[in-house]
């Protein structure tokens, strides 16, 4: 399970730099669209994201929710069973639900 703090993946003025590592950015950038998506409808139980699952021969789905209570986005690919939450999420420009 991927636990991650959406803070810890940007610069100073929230965007992902692009001088980092080719893995962490990559990882950065699913993490948005994750946020992007998932904030969009909101949902409360796992729900198609349309975005594909990173993990390398995985050609899954990720679905993904809000969990109010923690304050977290839980994502998940049903195929290979990759999954993780993103936290510090709510200031980011990726967050729709402003």
């Amino acid at each position: 399970m991927y636990i991650s703090n959406m803070l810890h993946f940007l610069d100073d003025k929230g965007n992902i730099p692009k001088r980092m590592p080719k893995e962490a950015r990559e990882m950065a950038n699913f993490l948005a669209l994750v946020v992007d998506a998932t904030t969009r409808t909101m949902p409360t139980t796992l729900t198609s994201t349309e975005i594909r699952c990173f993990q390398k021969g995985c050609h899954g789905v990720v679905k993904s929710s809000i969990r109010p209570k923690e304050g977290e986005i839980h994502w998940y690919c049903p195929e290979c069973e990759n999954e993780g939450v993103i936290s510090q999420w709510q200031g980011t420009k990726w967050n729709n639900s402003k």
